[in-house]
């Protein structure tokens, strides 16, 4: 083969490795997002019932509720509402503890579901759906332990 018809046959190869790359890039990204509030729940339990299992193994619960794609649990958690708070976005954050534990589920709105968070009142029992982040975990560094994590959260009515 003569050199101007390889160089023709590598181009095409590159024109088409990066159309076709390209596509796959457009879309991962334009891919619809999984509607947490629209979606069913996997699981229902009480702020003390999460917690409790994080604190028993969480080994074990990492596995029932986690997901390393991205996919992890939705969860409808019902407890008492300990605090309210706004993070750095303007989400608002309800914190789900019960009196007497050590620690609870920080549930973070989205921008469409923050009003429904400000309703909402300290001493309050309340069910909140979400996607699970993280769960309960002790941090030796703090001293202290951490909250379970939900996102994308709304109250159920």
């Amino acid at each position: 083969m003569n050199r101007k018809k390889i160089l023709k046959i590598v181009a095409i190869l590159a024109v088409a490795g990066l159309l076709i790359g390209g596509g796959i890039g457009a879309y991962m990204f334009f891919m619809p997002h999984r509607d947490i509030q629209k979606s069913p729940t996997d699981f229902a339990l009480t702020s003390s019932e999460l917690v409790a299992e994080y604190l028993n193994d969480m080994e074990q619960a990492n596995q029932k509720y986690l997901s390393a794609d991205g996919e992890s649990k939705i969860l409808e958690i019902t407890g008492t509402v300990a605090g309210i708070t706004e993070d750095y976005n303007g989400q608002q954050v309800v914190l789900l503890k019960e009196p007497g534990q050590v620690a609870g589920v920080s549930c973070t709105f989205m921008q469409e579901t923050n009003s429904n968070a400000t309703a909402l009142n300290i001493g309050q029992s309340v069910t909140i759906k979400g996607v699970i982040r993280s769960g309960v975990f002790y941090d030796p560094d703090l001293e202290m332990h951490l909250n379970a994590v939900l996102e994308k959260s709304d109250v159920v009515f």
